[in-house]
């Protein structure tokens, strides 16, 4: 089942090389407004928001449609890798509040060894 939206973080990403990473995953991006710490813009037809820096040296990418090139996350955070050589992080799988405290720290790392379970308190 696709996921409603998709979430990566991204370790020292560039805005961009993401720009170009996703005009090339989805199409034409509109230019980035930015308010504050947060940018937005549209790729395709996806409204894109970007936070960088959102926890220490990751930077956040949000991609608010379920009608995405990817099925969830963990694909999403694999394109992102193979395309920009960074470290991506991701959600196991869609999260809720009660799912609890200890699933909110469970994560999926993605590096050039693959893909692994990792733990990351990011409060």
């Amino acid at each position: 089942m696709r996921q409603p939206d998709i979430e990566i973080y991204l370790k020292d990403a560039e805005l961009p090389a993401v720009t170009a990473w996703l005009e090339q995953a989805i199409g034409p991006c509109t230019p980035w407004q930015t308010r504050g710490q947060t940018s937005q813009c549209r790729a395709g037809d996806i409204p894109v928001t970007w936070m960088p820096k959102a926890v220490g040296r990751w930077s956040s990418l949000l991609l608010a449609s379920d009608q995405t090139p990817w099925e969830d996350d963990l694909a999403c955070a694999k394109a992102a890798f193979a395309a920009l050589g960074v470290q991506v992080r991701c959600a196991p799988g869609s999260w809720s509040e009660e799912q609890g405290e200890e699933d909110a720290d469970r994560w999926l790392k993605v590096t050039a060894e693959g893909v692994s379970e990792i733990t990351w308190r990011t409060d």
